[in-house]
């Protein structure tokens, strides 16, 4: 993890540069927010992904990226809460319903509201290029409230 967090760390420091002569550039922390989040440096992500969203609280992109490293350090109801929160903003977010769906499942051992999320997903989202993944995770979520 050291070594990822040195390689992010690399990668980010001309972002970072940038980053000192125009501290409010939502961009530009998004951009760093992703470079952390790729690099599982969770935490360091989700504070750039949060300055991102203290300049433009709707900016869906930053929020579901947020929620993706909030699950990934163990805070499942606030992803869950971030990903609702972009719905409200965009109703049809791909991201945001897939990861929803992921994160009932996963983070909280809700195999409804994961079929759910991904229902909607689909319904909404007719050409979603990811509709075979998402059809397969129905079918084992679904038989995994069979099993209960």
């Amino acid at each position: 993890m050291e070594d990822m967090k040195r390689m992010a760390d690399k990668q980010a420091e001309p972002l970072l540069a940038k980053l000192r002569s125009d501290p409010k550039n939502p961009a530009l922390l998004n951009e760093i927010g992703t470079v952390y989040r790729l690099t599982h440096q969770f935490q360091t992500a989700e504070s750039y992904y949060q300055k991102v969203l203290e300049l433009n609280p709707e900016n869906v992109g930053a929020r579901t990226d947020m929620a993706s490293c909030m699950f990934y350090r163990g805070d499942a109801d606030g992803a869950i809460g971030q990903l609702e929160r972009v719905l409200t903003y965009d109703p049809k977010h791909a991201g945001a319903l897939l990861n929803l769906g992921l994160i009932r499942w996963q983070g909280k051992n809700d195999a409804q509201g994961a079929i759910e999320a991904w229902t909607t997903l689909l319904k909404d989202n007719p050409a979603f290029p990811r509709k075979a993944e998402v059809d397969k995770l129905i079918a084992q979520a679904k038989a995994h409230t069979v099993k209960k």
